[in-house]
């Protein structure tokens, strides 16, 4: 048992690369996991039971260290809840709406526009410079998403007429973008116990939408396929995830791990098509290019002098 164990954080743990793959295809699968939810269990539900059973399971990991880093996380509390409930609650919720109306390639997609935008919004609230390949590569990110969003079709665009799950998507984008942000000032305490606080919070910040579901007799609690979804969500893109991006970090830096969230839509829309069957169109292609392409210009450092 042992010797198992060490062979697993030596060749499983302790490599950045395997884990980032296996975190960018479990979130790939979460847009899969999102669209099969439907008429299985309603968003609320998932988001709530899904947030719950992180919860519980992170404190049975971390309950020693939690308890033990209490008083800076008391102290921090406020900043944690929005943390919480924007990045995580606001995010998953507008997710799962979005899910019911819009197709996995599109939700992939427009995810892996993310880092852009959170290059722009370091730009206007830390007044980060940018650089004028930057700037480019923001340019021909957007230009992916809007092309999604208007399914291909400029004339939609020029009468403003965009699918709104893709619109509901792109907000759930900027919810985590402003929770990206907020990692630049992330209170002092370990990253899995960061991670623990933050998912009871999400957990009890979901009941407000649940209790919503529940009195307009929308609330659907999962079939037996649903539970399934609910645990693959809890236990994968939610947890296992989570941890190994984290480790991911540890092992190779943020910059350098930030650039694996570019495969997310690559998964999103190659699981999208093995799984649900959805078609990928011209314009799919297109978009996809621009985003990554967008994304790698954006990332490029300046050339040395």
């Amino acid at each position: 048992m042992a010797f198992a164990a060490s062979l697993f954080r030596q060749h499983v743990f302790g490599n950045a690369f395997l884990l980032l793959i296996l975190t960018t295809l479990m979130w790939g699968g979460n847009t899969v996991a999102g669209r099969l939810a439907i008429g299985e269990v309603s968003p609320m539900a998932v988001v709530s039971l899904r947030w719950f059973i992180v919860a519980f399971v992170m404190v049975c990991v971390t309950r020693t260290d939690l308890k033990e880093e209490w008083p800076l996380v008391r102290t921090n509390l406020g900043r944690l809840i929005l943390m919480a409930t924007f990045g995580f609650t606001g995010f998953n919720t507008l997710f799962y709406i979005a899910a019911h109306h819009t197709t996995a390639v599109n939700l992939g997609i427009i995810q892996g526009a993310m880092p852009v935008l959170v290059l722009i919004g370091a730009v206007l609230t830390f007044g980060v410079r940018v650089r004028a390949l930057q700037v480019l590569g923001i340019l021909i990110t957007l230009a992916g998403v809007a092309m999604v969003a208007a399914q291909g079709d400029l004339q939609l665009l020029l009468n403003l007429s965009v699918n709104p799950g893709d619109g509901i998507m792109l907000i759930a984008c900027l919810f985590y973008a402003c929770y990206t942000l907020s990692l630049r000032a992330r209170p002092k305490i370990s990253g899995m116990v960061f991670f623990t606080v933050l998912s009871i919070i999400a957990a009890l910040t979901s009941l407000p939408g649940f209790f919503y579901e529940l009195a307009t007799h929308t609330l659907q609690m999962p079939t037996p396929k649903g539970w399934l979804i609910v645990l693959y969500i809890s236990l994968f893109p939610s947890s296992l995830a989570q941890i190994f991006f984290m480790r991911g970090v540890e092992l190779i830096g943020p910059s350098r791990t930030g650039v694996f969230i570019n495969l997310v839509p690559i998964f999103a829309a190659g699981l999208a098509i093995l799984i649900l069957g959805e078609p990928f169109h011209t314009h799919h292609a297109i978009a996809l290019v621009l985003v990554l392409g967008g994304i790698w210009l954006s990332e490029r450092k300046a050339s040395p002098k």
